[in-house]
């Protein structure tokens, strides 16, 4: 049993990374459920500080993830135009894939900061910031997710 449970860490882990570049898939927390069935078998024995810590880095960079490109947008001189924008276009770019997921806040800043009567210059610039944020957030997770696939390495050898 504990050989199936550490295969189905292992797959979660997978998952994981995998989920933290393509939209939909909540790779950190797929990721931390493999800690979790890790743990119950007889080979890992994480402290419940190491769970702990780990369960609220995931639950920051999950909530990170979708923060992030509104922040970018506003740290690149966007407006609240942007700000909406960039999140209408996460939200509704997840239903096309990594493409809309990457492409929605980049055309909702733009688009929102056109709307609130910016020159497309400013706009731009400030579809480039949700751009950036967005690729902040993917980095995050994948590192994360790469951290704890390590550590469950480390506890199974």
């Amino acid at each position: 049993m504990d050989i199936f449970l550490l295969i189905v860490a292992g797959l979660c882990m997978l998952v994981g990374i995998i989920g933290s570049i393509v939209p939909g898939i909540p790779g950190p927390p797929i990721a931390y459920l493999g800690l979790l069935i890790a743990q119950i078998t007889k080979q890992v024995d994480f402290s419940w500080q190491f769970l702990l810590v780990w369960g609220v880095i995931v639950v920051l960079v999950s909530v990170l993830d979708f923060l992030v490109p509104a922040w970018g947008t506003k740290r690149y001189g966007g407006t609240k135009y942007g700000v909406w924008g960039s999140t209408i276009g996460l939200l509704v770019g997840l239903f096309w894939g990594a493409g809309g997921v990457v492409a929605g806040p980049l055309i909702g800043a733009i688009i929102g900061e056109l709307l609130g009567g910016k020159e497309i210059k400013e706009a731009l610039k400030s579809g480039w910031g949700s751009f950036l944020g967005i690729l902040f957030g993917m980095i995050a997770k994948l590192i994360c997710c790469g951290i704890m696939t390590v550590r469950l390495i480390q506890a199974v050898f």
